[in-house]
């Protein structure tokens, strides 16, 4: 099976306390972990199927001010000519392509305004993720310059614009794209510029109750930034931060 490219694939958490975190996601989503033998690092789990990892904040991260994040990596057929690509639209290389035995190869860059990401080329080809609870549902870019940002990514990656919705005039556009001109997998605005912080990307989690998520959340000591709302569609979300730090947000579609 040929390499699905602009696929996001994999989902791994840097954070300082593995410990905490651990605990922490496995009761608000219901995610199970387990050791990954080569290497100091945890996968979650839902049912029988690996989703993404888990691993400590180097200590060097730190003290450059990396702040605790979720990091997606997006599937390509090529590592190294998609980090040349991306060079060439205006990105930058923060780790070249890595091999990891058995598992694949992939590189960690950021995109012209500066929101990071991963590409990864896997050993073995991975399934859809379903639009069921426990997986990533939604990806979202909060960038400074959602045109030039789309220009890089469609670019890299072949997505396709899906719709546009009005947020105002504050706010501008949210533009959304996908594998295809039809279904949606995420949206870009320009929602940094008013929350006055660097781009980023933040990934949504599906639930069954979002309510009883958010319960969860702040009686374990995370925090809701945003929401509960409800938006286009019938769909319910709400933006988080988990008690080291790191930005996530929950989503329950109304079929949940």
């Amino acid at each position: 099976m040929a390499a699905r490219k602009g696929r996001f694939d994999w989902f791994d958490l840097m954070t300082p306390d593995v410990a905490a975190a651990r605990s922490f996601y496995t009761a608000v989503i219901g995610w199970k972990t387990t050791k990954w033998e080569q290497a100091d690092y945890e996968m979650w789990t839902v049912g029988n199927e690996t989703i993404g990892g888990m691993m400590a904040l180097p200590a060097e991260e730190t003290k450059r001010g990396t702040p605790p994040h979720w990091l997606a990596h997006i599937e390509t057929d090529d590592v190294d000519a998609t980090v040349k690509k991306a060079q060439e639209l205006g990105g930058k290389v923060l780790r070249p392509g890595t091999d990891i035995p058995t598992v694949g190869r992939f590189a960690i860059l950021a995109d012209p305004q500066g929101a990071i990401f991963g590409v990864f080329r896997p050993q073995e080809p991975m399934n859809d993720a379903p639009r069921k609870p426990g997986y990533f549902t939604w990806h979202e870019l909060n960038t400074t310059d959602y045109q030039g940002a789309w220009k890089f990514y469609s670019e890299l990656f072949g997505w396709k614009h899906t719709r546009s919705m009005d947020m105002g005039p504050e706010m501008g556009a949210y533009w959304m794209f996908g594998y295809d001109a039809q279904t949606s997998l995420g949206g870009m605005s320009n929602v940094a510029v008013q929350m006055k912080v660097p781009a980023h990307w933040l990934y949504y989690v599906s639930v069954e109750d979002l309510d009883a998520a958010l319960a969860r959340v702040k009686q374990l000591g995370g925090q809701i930034l945003n929401g509960p709302m409800e938006v286009p569609g019938g769909d319910r979300i709400a933006q988080c931060m988990d008690p080291q730090g790191g930005m996530f947000a929950l989503h329950m579609s109304p079929q949940s």
